[in-house]
């Protein structure tokens, strides 16, 4: 077992619950207030399709050892991250 991995997705899940849940934007760090249409959906957006997947896969991650779970891990995020570059770009940004 990986406590820190497990830490990692703990406050992974904790900050998809105020960014989805809360919105609490001010967590994100990295765009402009002023270009952001609707901030509501960015909380959504972010904290749903980005740090809640994420946050699951680590803590599964911290209970499962096998080889290249970092390769994984990384794969994953990039993905993730991708997605929700793309998404955001396309619909939120005027």
């Amino acid at each position: 077992m990986d406590y820190g991995l497990l830490v990692i997705g703990i406050a992974l899940l904790l900050v998809s619950y105020l960014v989805a849940v809360k919105k609490q934007t001010w967590l994100l760090a990295g765009f402009n207030e002023k270009m952001i249409k609707n901030k509501s959906l960015l909380g959504t957006v972010t904290g749903g399709f980005f740090f809640l997947p994420f946050g699951l896969l680590a803590v599964i991650n911290s209970f499962i050892d096998y080889p290249y779970e970092g390769t994984v891990l990384i794969i994953a995020m990039l993905v993730l991250l991708t997605i929700t570059y793309v998404f955001i770009n396309r619909r939120l940004l005027d």
